[in-house]
């Protein structure tokens, strides 16, 4: 199992030293000093300080790798982040584990596929969808915010969670950031919503609600058929029975329209650690709210190691988007949304110099997974554009839904204005920051993410990643290879979902594209492609077109079968019964149902 240090090029840490292969230089050689002039150790490398570094991980939310400049958007203006990959280390092939919020974060959190955890579904609701449900990241799950606590490091996060909140109480708290390490947490518990602005379309699930009235009127049928039986003495049966169907129906219809009907409430809340301060939210000051809290985390901790992990809400629909970027940019409110959180992440970046941290801060930025193409409204495009890659959220293989921006930037300690081309995950950020925080992996499990330290110093030449496994819910979609000893990346499409109009690359017909059924295509031979030589997964190879086609299929295959051979059954936290709304696990400010309260104060960060 791969531990922290365990890396040849980076010793034992010791106390007071600096960690590197080379002689330790004297504690008098600082981490500010060294950063200050670009000062590499004597062997021609930058050494790693014994000074734990502070951590600030930003994660985007639907944003597809095609809207940043540094990744060749050049019309929507993202000045900041753009900085940010010219000071540090842009890596091009930065895959997210899953296409989706839920799954994809939590093997962010974790390092580890989400079916390892549980958090990958075998059914077609694969994102957690209330506050009220009962599935979560498993309290067994080790995050790197408690690997880092551990640590001594203050740990915080700002933003979006989407892994969960209670088990079997409304105030048991068993998924809840508090309890995977963190120790404060100001944000939102699920995600944003359509229903969390006004004159939206219903969310979650709108196809679910439709089946829900149906059944209803079902219900109503069978229950004025027996009435009517009753009635006219074709059935001899007491008023009781009729009475007793009728409360049930009423029962079944209050239990899913009190739930949708009520989302905004049920679901766009905001959190302080245990305690709600908005039911419900208030959008047009959230940015400034998670933007005042993330700069006051930095500024309380700024004389002890921390970790802030910024969770943005940022791009996820509705785009609610302050006036001041309002018709900015050239690609309508996306376009809008997309250049406030580049210019949040501006005022992130400014509060970390102003306080003297920069040269001692680990600073990053990436999206949970690609764009989603399926949203629009009439004509307006609502979704991000994934570049040149096939595909968007949703999907489990296509690259556009998983390949994703991926910038870490620490001055003196990584290489400015370097491009790394080779595959690296999501989960990769959990074992590399655990190293440098001087921790250890946990011993009792899989790990999938590696240490990208020595790549991203250029120590290395290729990534340790020989194979990744592409999952869409729990099926497997697709697969790839890096062919290190001849600079092919393969990839075997197992499942592809059946695009909606017909090659209209998503499913537009469905909002977002199904895992399995008839929703989905088997391929057997797969379809296989070489991402070196074709990324956009144009055309498939065959027999006919690549002479390496079936010792690439078996040996791929082979790689699979020794992957299943590591997952062992854990229980489904997106199973039907976890993630349907339950009144008695109701986040609640005040007294069930009237759930209603604002507790922020009318002064935030003003918003320019």
């Amino acid at each position: 199992m791969e531990t922290s240090g365990s890396t040849p090029a980076f010793g034992a840490r010791k106390e007071g030293r600096w960690r590197g292969i080379c002689p330790p230089f004297p504690r008098l050689f600082t981490v500010t000093y060294l950063a200050l002039f670009g000062l590499p150790n004597a062997c021609g490398v930058f050494a790693i300080p014994d000074i734990k570094p502070n951590i600030v991980l930003m994660l985007a939310d639907d944003l597809g790798i095609g809207d940043i400049g540094c990744y060749g958007n050049n019309t929507i203006r993202t000045p900041n982040i753009d900085q940010l990959a010219k000071e540090g280390v842009k890596l091009t092939q930065h895959i997210a584990t899953a296409s989706l919020c839920t799954p994809s974060r939590a093997a962010f959190l974790t390092g580890r596929y989400p079916i390892r955890s549980g958090m990958a579904s075998s059914n077609a609701h694969r994102a957690l969808n209330w506050n009220a449900g009962s599935g979560g990241l498993p309290v067994n799950e080790t995050t790197f915010a408690k690997v880092l606590h551990q640590q001594g490091y203050a740990t915080g996060l700002v933003g979006k969670w989407h892994q969960g909140v209670n088990c079997d109480s409304a105030k048991d708290h068993c998924h809840h950031p508090l309890n995977h390490g963190f120790d404060y947490f100001y944000g939102m518990p699920l995600t944003l919503l359509n229903n969390c602005q006004d004159n939206k379309d219903s969310e979650p699930y709108a196809a679910l609600q439709t089946k829900l009235w149906f059944y209803t009127q079902l219900i109503a049928l069978a229950i004025l058929t027996v009435t009517t039986g009753k009635l006219i003495g074709l059935f001899s049966i007491t008023w009781k029975t009729p009475l007793f169907l009728a409360l049930l129906g009423f029962l079944f219809f209050l239990s899913w329209y009190s739930s949708y009907g009520f989302v905004r409430y049920w679901n766009c809340i905001l959190m302080r650690n245990h305690d709600i301060t908005e039911q419900p939210m208030k959008l047009e000051r959230t940015t400034s709210l998670i933007l005042r809290e993330a700069v006051s985390f930095i500024r309380s901790n700024k004389h002890r190691p921390f970790l802030l992990f910024v969770s943005f809400l940022h791009v996820h629909t509705p785009l609610f988007t302050t006036k001041r970027f309002i018709g900015k940019s050239q690609h309508g409110i996306y376009g809008d949304n997309v250049e406030e959180m580049d210019w949040v992440v501006g005022q992130i970046l400014d509060a970390i110099d102003k306080e003297g941290l920069r040269n001692n801060t680990l600073a990053y930025f990436a999206s949970d997974h690609g764009g989603q193409l399926e949203a629009q409204e009439d004509s307006i495009q609502l979704g991000g554009w994934n570049g040149i890659y096939k595909g968007g959220k949703g999907m489990g293989g296509w690259e556009g839904g998983i390949r994703v921006p991926g910038i870490f930037r620490w001055p003196g300690m990584l290489p400015a204005n370097t491009v790394v081309d080779e595959p690296t995950s999501l989960m990769d950020v959990y074992p590399t920051i655990t190293h440098l925080a001087g921790g250890i992996l946990p011993q009792d499990r899989i790990i999938d993410g590696k240490n990208l330290f020595p790549l991203l110093q250029q120590k290395v030449k290729h990534s340790e990643h020989d194979f990744m496994f592409h999952y869409c819910g729990s099926y497997l979609h697709a697969v790839r290879w890096h062919q290190k000893d001849t600079g092919a990346l393969w990839k075997a499409h197992y499942v592809t979902p059946i695009f909606h109009p017909k090659d209209a690359g998503a499913c537009y017909g469905k909002g977002l594209c199904p895992c399995y059924g008839e929703g989905v295509t088997h391929h057997d031979p797969p379809l296989l492609f070489d991402l070196s030589r074709d990324p956009s997964e144009a055309v498939s190879l065959s027999a006919q077109t690549e002479p390496m086609f079936h010792a690439v299929i078996k040996q791929i295959e082979k790689a699979v079968e020794e992957h299943r051979r590591t997952l062992t059954p854990v229980p489904q936290q997106m199973s039907f019964f976890n993630i349907i709304w339950k009144p008695w696990l109701q986040p609640c400010c005040g007294t069930f149902p009237l759930c209603w309260c604002d507790k922020e104060s009318t002064s935030s960060v003003p918003m320019g």
